[in-house]
């Protein structure tokens, strides 16, 4: 079961992060620990959201930020609804200068793989 639920959990990723961001995945690694998935990946920047962060950086934190909570929303929808588990909490970081992101997705149960 675990490398078909990474494969569909690696789909799924890419899937949020194409229709909130327009482009896929580069590269993807997916952690299961227990009752937490980690998923680090590295993934371009929006060319919009470049754009802006040159003249504009305060307005490109307040839209990354927003982004970010969108992106967290949709993907525990889309997670429980795909799975049928309940997500406690999603927490994602991402860092512009090395396009690099990492997700950690907390479960109210183990998944136990």
């Amino acid at each position: 079961m675990s490398s078909s639920f990474k494969k569909q959990m690696s789909q799924l990723y890419n899937e949020v992060n194409q229709e909130i961001y327009s482009t896929g995945v580069n590269k993807q690694k997916i952690d299961i620990l227990d009752n937490r998935i980690v998923i680090f990946a590295q993934t371009r920047r929006s060319p919009l959201i470049s754009v802006l962060s040159e003249r504009y950086p305060e307005l490109t934190l307040s839209v990354d930020g927003a982004l970010a909570m969108e992106y967290k929303r949709r993907l525990k929808e889309k997670f429980e609804d795909q799975f049928g588990i309940k997500v406690t909490t999603i927490i994602k970081d991402y860092d512009s200068a090395s396009e690099h992101a990492c997700t950690v997705i907390y479960l109210e149960q183990s998944l136990g793989i």
